[in-house]
């Protein structure tokens, strides 16, 4: 996927979850071909720049009524994330019979769009291989799990799942799990929102960092935070998280919280939901670039210039309309540069810094 664009490494997507949500078969041809639905497809990202990042299993909630459209039920939650303050309910946890299909079928669905793209794609499982895509065009995936739902207790299915190439795995979405709780999404607050890990939890965290799995602390709660600093030999990483002193929504980092992150070697990837970025909370897609920059000022005040990453939220939220998708982020990359960033510190932010973290976290 040769582009002209700076190349961007990104934390976070949810691409997966609207291809399943897809009718028909051949999804994987649909992403490859282009669909031109939601922000990410093989067509734009090359057109963009978009060259890697993480893409997420995460099973969605039974709706309630199963009949009904996934796009309302979002159309309502931007809506219910557009008042003045808002809190709202968390789903129910799943069950590891409900969730490990659903996960197994998304991950295979990254799988088959890397069978059937030619070499365009690969599944990477080691920092190098991502630094060989970026360097040949070739768009760099790697299988990360939002939530460990699918994951048994006695963790047998982590051998497997590492074996097929997860590296990257958040305790927890925002619902609660066997392993923790999450923040529910509530503005104004903080995201010290009630207990953290489970004794599960904590056996969940020393088991991915004997696999040197990276452990995503984006959804984990603040206590849930401090539990895994103080547990986890691996530096810390937010995937698709904004500063919490220019947005108070519980999904945002504190300065507290941004300086443990620091101090582990850690990264934080800056989220384009809008929600999260906007000091008013409010989901509304005519925000402007200059709220990104904004939380990147404040995230390389505190983390420092090889601490700050970016993290979309791709296909998983209402992001600016100035960025609209893939195709877009040379208009994030632009805003970075009128701003004053040299192109040293561009590059770190678009996709050296998530190299070199992952270095850190898997080895070489």
């Amino acid at each position: 996927m040769p582009s002209t664009a700076m190349p961007i490494f990104d934390g976070h997507n949810d691409v997966l979850l609207r291809l399943i949500r897809k009718a028909g078969g051949e999804v994987e041809r649909q992403f490859l071909d282009g669909d031109g639905e939601g922000h990410l497809d093989l067509p734009r990202m090359a057109a963009g720049g978009f060259a890697g990042g993480l893409f997420a299993v995460f099973v969605p909630s039974p709706s309630t009524d199963p009949d009904g459209d996934p796009t309302d039920r979002r159309a309502k939650r931007r809506e219910a994330m557009s008042g003045p303050s808002y809190d709202l309910p968390l789903p129910a946890p799943l069950t590891l019979g409900e969730a490990q299909p659903t996960a197994l079928a998304m991950a295979g669905i990254l799988f088959r769009i890397e069978r059937a793209s030619g070499g365009r794609v690969k599944v990477c499982r080691t920092a190098a291989e991502i630094r060989d895509c970026l360097a040949r065009g070739v768009l760099a995936a790697v299988l990360h799990f939002e939530g460990a739902e699918a994951v048994d207790p006695e963790f047998r299915s982590l051998e497997v799942l590492y074996q097929a190439g997860l590296r990257s795995l958040g305790p927890v979405w925002s619902r609660p799990t066997a392993f923790g709780h999450g923040v529910p999404f509530r503005y104004p607050a903080t995201p010290d929102t009630g207990p953290g890990l489970t004794d599960l939890g904590r056996d969940l965290i020393r088991a991915c960092n004997r696999y040197r799995i990276m452990v995503d602390l984006s959804h984990l709660n603040e206590k849930g935070f401090w539990e895994v600093a103080e547990l986890s030999d691996a530096p810390l990483v937010a995937s698709h998280s904004n500063a919490h002193a220019i947005c108070p929504n519980t999904r945002n980092l504190t300065d507290a919280q941004l300086a443990a992150i620091r101090d582990s070697g850690g990264l934080v990837g800056v989220n384009y939901a809008t929600g999260f970025l906007r000091p008013d909370g409010q989901m509304n897609p005519d925000t402007g670039l200059d709220v990104v920059i904004r939380h990147l000022d404040h995230l390389i005040e505190r983390l420092g210039e090889d601490g700050v990453g970016l993290g979309s939220d791709f296909d998983g939220a209402t992001i600016p309309q100035a960025i609209k998708d893939a195709a877009g982020l040379p208009n994030l990359v632009a805003a970075m540069r009128e701003h004053g960033y040299g192109e040293g510190l561009v590059r770190k932010l678009c996709w050296d810094n998530w190299v070199g973290v992952l270095e850190r976290t898997w080895g070489a």
